[in-house]
Formats: structure tokens, C-alpha cells, sequence
């Protein structure tokens, strides 16, 4: 069974921002991972905080078991079915606040905004101008566009005035120009028929006193009353910001004189105004959210094609085992780990942390696994993967992009080549309990144009295991901004030493998570864990 109609979470931040996300799909997934549908960027609230479920056509939603735990409408719930107006919180002050509603809801309180009418029953203009806002509430109930919404406005405006026809006009790039033009019996004009003095229109707009002053052009007997761009208050009014660079536009109406307009008539047009305006910021802010939420799938779809170019099976059996992960500190990252086969008596691996950020870093990264790939198909050792990957970054980026680098070769006879290219010094826990640093021997690929990369060697016993992580790790920090630092993980390492590969990863997650109270990492975190097992 599907919902008799869409529903959709507005989304509300302390700050003043909000904005509207459809829900879908299903299970609708909430929390600061980049992974869910609808992403909250609290470093309190959990990863996967929560979830809508759709069951038998009601929306439900559900504690993920998260840290503060899911309130509706003030009271802590693991599971409620939602009805429109549910407050959706997550058990921590000043954060997001979550409403549910069926879509389309929000437009019937927008004629809330308008003040009443200073009318006697039985007046009947007044009467005639209260049927206009009637009007205008039976479109926002039904219409889904701006355009009809804004079409019912300028109606309304005509009613109130009684004019013969009036203009909605918009800013383009410092220009006025038409929207939309209806006349007094609902039709539209075609804008190019339209005879409208725009300079003075625009000259007057910018010499008015008020913000929300109407304007009166004596030569044509015109009035403009101004639209302007909005902005929520700071005790949730909505305030209007500076005349003529928040100047959006004007509605424009003609065949009228400014004396025939009374005290309340002035009253109504600057309420259609006001509400014109707030359809009018309600539109580009709805732009802006769709352009973001593109960017944000985009990103998304990125996030899901660089994770399934990390390995995706890691050899759990034989003479080498290994675990590993990489968690981006945004929805991409630079760093990159891989591990193959060459045949039956050579594993080579790799991790790397290109310099910076985000989209940049990530493609960088995705360069760095081809050049491992091809590597591997030629069987080429650590050392002149790592001159090749220098000369090809240098000579594209000129220094200003690089990459620290640890590759290596692990035989079946436990010989062990490397070669770290100002990485983190990777650990070599021993099966005997000692702890050897494989610190670094060359610069960074890429950022010089000649460099050595001079091969290492050492010899592995049973039991033997390679730990190799990002700086993400060591510099991660907590909500005091105290870094975890290089010796303590060196020293947890040691501490898990004899944990396999795949718990070892885990535990190292998980207390780098803990002592960051589950702040998103600044940097990217990726760890890998090989233990080499002769058979």
C-alpha cells in the first residue's frame, strides 16, 4: 500500500536555516553519515540516527540506536508511527528540529502572514477584497507553482484596487523586466504588447523612503508596490534588508491614482506584497536547496564509485591475511589502500594520502589505484611504482599536488620489499612482540621532479603483521581540540597486536571514534592490516 500522498521532513537549524526534503526512498535513512538520504551536520548527532520506515501506507520512524536517542514532539520514543505536525528532535539542544507533513502542507499557512482586513460586514468592497484573499488561499492549497501562485497575487491585487490589469515585474541582473501581466477578468497578456516605462519605474523604486513604500508615477497614474528580498528575524518574524540591493521586483498596477487608494487598501497591498515576496524567497531558496541536493547526489554517486574501487575482497585464508577500511573525512577523500596478487608467491600493497581534500584529492586517488593496477600487470617492485607515479604527478601538477606513499611486496617466502614516501611509519608488530617502525625513506611522489625511491627490504616470520594508516588517525581530534597523537596509537597498536587483522582494524576504529565523541574526521582515516601466515 502506498500513502495517499507524498510527506516531506522541513528542516529547521537554530541558525535560521531550513529547508525541504521529499522522503524517499525507503527505509529513509537520517544521520551525519554521507551515506544517508538526509544528512545533519551535528557531531552529536549519530552517524545513523535514525530511519523512516513506510508500513501499510503510514510513515513510522525508528531509533538506530543512536547516542541521544530520537524525541517526538518532546517525548523519547525507539518507534512511532508519525502524524502531520510530529517534531522530530535528537535528544541534544540547539540542533536540527524535524517537522513532518504531507507535501505541499506549508502552503496553507502562508495566508497566515496577511492581516486581517479592517472591514464591516457590510461593506461590500471589503467583502469583494476578502473573496480575493480567499482566493489566494484556494490556490496555495492546490498549486505546486510559483507562477499560479504568483498569477492568484496579482489577481487579488486587481481586486483590491479594482484596476483593469496589473504586472508582476521582476529583477534580472539589475534590470526590471515582465514576469507575468494579467488583466481585471483573469486572462493573460502577452509581456511584449505590454507598455511599461521601466527606468522611471526602477529611478522611482530607488528614491522611495520606505522600504515597502508604494510608488506613484503621476505621468501614468500608475502605482509599483515594491516586492523585496526577505530574510527570517531573529525572533522568527521575517525582516526586510536594504532598499535597493534587496529590491526584487514590483507588482505594477495601472490606471489608478494614489489618492483613490484608501488607508486599508494600502494595508492589503502591502500584505499581497509581502506575500509575493515570501513566495518569490521561497522559490530561490527552493532553487538553491534542489541545485544543493544535485551537487549533494552527485557526490553521493561519487562516494559509492570510490568505495567500490577499494578492494572489495581481502584475503581472509592462506599464507597473507588482511583487513582493511578507509572512511573520507567528506563524501570523497584523497586517501587509497589496495592489495593484489601476482601470482601465487607475491602480494603487493599500497596506501596513500594525496595532499588536501574532498573532489580534487579523490581523482588524484583514482589515478594512483590505475598506475598500482597496471603495476601489477607488469610486476613492477615498490620502488618503480614509485618513480613512476613521481614523474607522472610532477609533470602535471608541477609540485603543487602530492602524495604520501607506502608500497610494498610481501613473497610467499616472507621477504618483504618497501619503500615510504613521507607516509606515516607503517608498524611491524612481531609474532615475538617486539615493534619495529618502517619510517620514512623518500619525499612524497610528486613533489620533486628527481627523486629516489630507494628499495627497503626486511624478513617476515609467522605471525608477523604490517599495520599501515593514514595521518587521519593520529590527528584526530576531540570536541576540547586535543590531538590523539602518533605515540598513543602506536601504543594501542601494540596493545591489539595479537587480535587478527580484521578485529585489530576494528579496534582502532572504534577508539579513534571514542575519544572524537563521534565528531566527523577532519582528514581521512584508512587503515590496512596484513599478517603473513607461511604454509
Amino acid at each position: 500500500m502506498t500513502p495517499r500522498q507524498p510527506a516531506v521532513l522541513v528542516v529547521s537549524h537554530p541558525t535560521g536555516h531550513s529547508f525541504q526534503r521529499n522522503i524517499s526512498p525507503f527505509p529513509f535513512l537520517i544521520g551525519r553519515s554521507p551515506d544517508c538520504h538526509l544528512v545533519l551536520r551535528d557531531s552529536r548527532i549519530s552517524r545513523s540516527h535514525a530511519r523512516i520506515l513506510l508500513e501499510n501506507g503510514e510513515h513510522v520512524i525508528e531509533d538506530s540506536d543512536s547516542r541521544h536517542g530520537v524525541l517526538v514532539n518532546g517525548r523519547k520514543v525507539r518507534r512511532h508511527r508519525l502524524v502531520p505536525g510530529d517534531r522530530i528532535e535528537f535528544g541534544i539542544p540547539d540542533s536540527y528540529v524535524l517537522t513532518f507533513q504531507p507535501a505541499g502542507a506549508n502552503l496553507r499557512s502562508l495566508l497566515a502572514a496577511l492581516p486581517a482586513a479592517k472591514a464591516k460586514e457590510e461593506d461590500t468592497a471589503d467583502l469583494s477584497r476578502l473573496r480575493s484573499f480567499l482566493e489566494i488561499a484556494r490556490v496555495l492549497e492546490g498549486a505546486f507553482s510559483t507562477d499560479d501562485v504568483l498569477a492568484a497575487v496579482v489577481d487579488a491585487a486587481i481586486a483590491v484596487t479594482r484596476c483593469q490589469k496589473g504586472v508582476l515585474l521582476l529583477d534580472h541582473a539589475g534590470e526590471l523586466g515582465v514576469r507575468l501581466a494579467r488583466t481585471a477578468a483573469g486572462a493573460f497578456l502577452d509581456p511584449s504588447e505590454i507598455q511599461i516605462p521601466l527606468p522611471r519605474i526602477r529611478e522611482a523604486l530607488k528614491g522611495r523612503r520606505e522600504l515597502l513604500g508604494m510608488v506613484h508615477d503621476p505621468e501614468s497614474g500608475a502605482v509599483c508596490v515594491p516586492l523585496v528580498r526577505l530574510r527570517p528575524g531573529g525572533a522568527a518574524e521575517t525582516q526586510a534588508l536594504s532598499f535597493e540591493r534587496e529590491t526584487v521586483g514590483a507588482i505594477y498596477l495601472d490606471s489608478l491614482s494614489a489618492a483613490d487608494l484608501s488607508g486599508s487598501d494600502r494595508d492589503l497591498l502591502g500584505s499581497l506584497a509581502l506575500e509575493a515576496s515570501t513566495i518569490l524567497e521561497n522559490a530561490r531558496l527552493l532553487e538553491e536547496q534542489r541545485e544543493k541536493q544535485r551537487l549533494e547526489d552527485e557526490l553521493q554517486i561519487a562516494r559509492g564509485i570510490q568505495r567500490d574501487l577499494l578492494p572489495r575482497r581481502l584475503p581472509r585464508e592462506g599464507w597473507l591475511v588482511a583487513a582493511g577500511t578507509s572512511i573520507p573525512s567528506s563524501h570523497v577523500g584523497g586517501d587509497y589502500f589496495d592489495l593484489r596478487r601476482s601470482g601465487d608467491e607475491v602480494w603487493s600493497l599500497i596506501v596513500a594520502d594525496v595532499a588536501g581534500k574532498g573532489v580534487s584529492a579523490a581523482l588524484l586517488a583514482a589515478v594512483l589505484q590505475g598506475a598500482f593496477v597496471l603495476a601489477g600487470d607488469a610486476d613492477m617492485p615498490p620502488h618503480r611504482l614509485l618513480a613512476l607515479l613521481n614523474r607522472f604527478l610532477h609533470d602535471r601538477t608541477e609540485g603543487e599536488k602530492y602524495a604520501t606513499v607506502f608500497a610494498a611486496a610481501i613473497h610467499r617466502s616472507g621477504e618483504l620489499q618497501w619503500v615510504n614516501a613521507g607516509h606515516c611509519a607503517p608498524m611491524l608488530l612481531r609474532a615475538s612482540g617486539a615493534v619495529e617502525s618502517l619510517r620514512p625513506t623518500a619525499t612524497p611522489a610528486g613533489l620533486l621532479e628527481e627523486a629516489g625511491y630507494p628499495l627497503s627490504e626486511a624478513r617476515l616470520a609467522p605471525g608477523d603483521k604490517l599495520v599501515i594508516y593514514s595521518d587521519g588517525f593520529p590527528e584526530a581530534q576531540n570536541p576540547a581540540g586535543e590531538l590523539y597523537g602518533d605515540e598513543r596509537l602506536r601504543r594501542f597498536i601494540a596493545q591489539c597486536a595479537n587480535l587478527g587483522c580484521e578485529a585489530l582494524v576494528s579496534r582502532v576504529v572504534e577508539e579513534i571514534d571514542d575519544f572524537a565523541s563521534g565528531a566527523d574526521p577532519a582528514d581521512d582515516r584508512t587503515i590496512l592490516a596484513v599478517e603473513y601466515q607461511a604454509r
